[in-house]
């Protein structure tokens, strides 16, 4: 038997031990078919602050640089005509070739579409905090453990879900991002927590110069490598790792997660991750690993962080091609999980919230087409839309409006709970906003 078969059977044995009811710590027999609405879910943290202007509302430049040019840059996610003049945020000389879309009926066709919803904090750390938290953080710090529980140590503590099903992908291991795979609450914590994976850190050109070949240096003849690799290792990882315990792997999860990282190695030496049909930017390949996650684990929760459209602070047209391209991340994951992973075709809801907004007024900055950019402080910035897809949702509705906004990004964790059987015992929990509540119960 090889190596890959037997992790393989190892890790059927192992959920085939982990389907079987045990008892939690709570005492209570919990049974693992939980009674959820989905198997799986992909929450996407839409992020990097999203103006709702050209996102849902479909302004393009309209609302922001006073040029009468309306359309939707998101056609992957939601229906409307594109752009028809002054197209800047595709591929080619200038972006002027929009990327095909993906998917043959939209997301918002395929599900329900909250089209107004309420972001609770206009920062990056705290949004992202509160969709995983569900609570407004708001004596939250920065390069500081989430301090109430994660939806992930929620799904893992209440429903028994092992480590090895439960994944955060980032797509960097700035912003204090990797400290959101669990809390530092007592009862919760280390232990129920997501395996945090940053391929573009991993597998990127430091990660492949340090790790790639497994290089063994002489302990007293090449000090200068061993050392130039503890900075890159220290740098990435210190502030990951800082933890009594670990998340909970078993000695055969982490088997079977290091024969992942090592055919991730070879596939990207290959070419052959299974990322966008367009990935030119840090957003597409995160997908394309969350892809390869996806298809190896199939886990019961997935989330991936994005944050290209962050580049607003200074550069507009950079901005609607990052929109532009996170669309097509999230039309390229769709498809993916429904053509290439039978286990997830049909069983899976994804859900798409921005943690933020963006500002109404622009800034002073001008970018390479004269057009003005856009910060996130004020009321505008509070503005997000949510969007969810699959399994238990349904198609073709729409919730809110403008004027009539209906949902919190902090929803996301009692929706995540209320798809995957363990929303009674996240509201039992008593630690979510009380103001927050499942997308389903708003509707």
């Amino acid at each position: 038997m090889d190596r890959r078969r037997f992790i393989r059977k190892a890790g059927a044995a192992a959920a085939a031990a982990f389907a079987a009811p045990y008892i939690l710590p709570s005492g209570r027999l919990f049974a693992a078919s939980g009674g959820g609405m989905a198997q799986h879910v992909v929450l996407v943290l839409f992020a990097g602050g999203v103006r709702q202007q050209e996102s849902v509302l479909q302004r393009y430049l309209a609302d922001s640089q006073g040029e009468p040019y309306e359309g939707n840059v998101l056609y992957n996610m939601l229906s409307g005509a594109p752009p028809e003049m002054k197209i800047v945020y595709g591929t080619g000389l200038g972006g002027i070739n929009p990327i095909p879309s993906v998917l043959g009926q939209s997301l918002q066709q395929q599900g329900t579409l909250f089209r107004e919803m309420r972001a609770v904090s206009t920062g990056h750390f705290g949004g992202l905090n509160s969709l995983l938290q569900g609570n407004t953080a708001a004596t939250q710090g920065l390069q500081q453990k989430p301090l109430n529980p994660t939806i992930f140590e929620y799904l893992r503590r209440h429903a028994g879900v092992p480590a090895s099903k439960c994944w955060f992908v980032g797509n960097s291991i700035g912003g204090s991002v990797p400290l959101l795979n669990y809390s530092e609450h007592p009862t919760y914590g280390a232990r129920y927590g997501a395996n945090f994976f940053a391929p573009n850190v991993t597998f990127g050109p430091l990660g492949q110069q340090y790790l790639g070949d497994a290089k063994v240096y002489h302990p007293e003849e090449q000090l200068g490598p061993v050392y130039a690799m503890k900075a890159f290792l220290d740098n990435s990882f210190e502030h990951v790792v800082d933890a009594p315990t670990g998340i909970g792997n078993t000695a055969a999860e982490k088997a079977d997660i290091k024969a992942f990282m090592a055919e991730m190695f070879q596939r990207t030496q290959n070419g052959a991750i299974a990322h966008p049909p367009v990935h030119d930017n840090g957003d597409l390949t995160t997908v394309g690993y969350a892809c390869e996650v996806i298809r190896w684990f199939q886990p019961t929760l997935t989330v991936v962080n994005l944050s290209g459209v962050d580049g607003c602070h200074s550069n507009f047209t950079g901005y609607l091609a990052s929109l532009h391209r996170a669309d097509h991340a999230v039309g390229h994951l769709w498809n993916f999980i429904q053509t290439q992973v039978p286990g997830m075709a049909g069983n899976t809801t994804l859900i798409a919230v921005p943690e933020c907004g963006r500002n109404d007024d622009p800034n002073a900055i001008k970018d390479q087409n004269d057009w003005f950019s856009y910060d996130h402080s004020d009321a505008n910035a509070h503005r997000v839309f949510g969007l969810m897809a699959g399994a238990g949702v349904q198609a073709g509705l729409q919730v809110g409006s403008e004027g009539s906004p209906v949902g919190l990004v902090t929803d996301a964790v009692p929706t995540v709970a209320e798809l995957l059987g363990i929303k009674n015992e996240v509201l039992s929990a008593g630690l979510i906003d009380p103001q927050s509540m499942s997308l389903f119960d708003r509707i």
